[in-house]
């Protein structure tokens, strides 16, 4: 993450979902990212829809809507009354054009930077998993422990949830 950095590069890559097989931002984390409303950056959107055709960005429909909603555990989406847009890394980079202010500029740097850590994590892992299978056809069943081991610490890490409810504080201690 840069010295000057305005946003945890963490902030930004919880806010990156796969979506229709692409890694997408929804306009809600956009927004307050670029520091402006959602309804702002969808204005600036609609104002300028040529500059973001379906590979840049797109509507997510009710059942993608609602596939995200139950998978980010979350019983209300603000009482949005439309659909939300999701943006790929070039819409996320378009968006700072159109909304031109110096924090979109500075958010939409940190953005690319964010989705490019991510494909490099994807190569490292797809790279080492290929170099992994050779090793192991090599050495066989005789370092079949260690293989599964080095599988095991390959597994990305569990994302943590917070748990939702009431909790009472013998529950928090443990």
């Amino acid at each position: 993450m840069a010295e000057n950095s305005l946003i945890p590069a963490e902030r930004i890559e919880k806010a990156i979902y796969v979506l229709r097989g692409q890694r997408v931002l929804l306009d809600e984390d956009l927004a307050e990212l670029y520091g402006v409303t959602t309804k702002r950056l969808n204005e600036q959107v609609k104002r300028n829809r040529v500059r973001f055709p379906s590979h840049f960005m797109f509507q997510l429909t009710m059942q993608e809507f609602t596939n995200l909603r139950s998978q980010i555990a979350t019983s209300r989406w603000g009482g949005r009354r439309t659909l939300p847009y999701a943006f790929t890394e070039h819409g996320t980079v378009m968006l700072a054009s159109v909304l031109n202010s110096a924090i979109a500029i500075q958010a939409s740097i940190e953005i690319v930077q964010a989705f490019v850590r991510l494909r490099q994590m994807l190569a490292s892992h797809v790279e080492l998993a290929r170099k992994l299978a050779v090793l192991e056809k090599k050495y066989d069943a005789q370092f079949k422990v260690v293989f599964d081991a080095i599988r095991q610490l390959m597994e990305p890490p569990p994302v943590k949830r917070r748990s939702i409810g009431f909790h009472t504080e013998e529950k928090k201690e443990r």
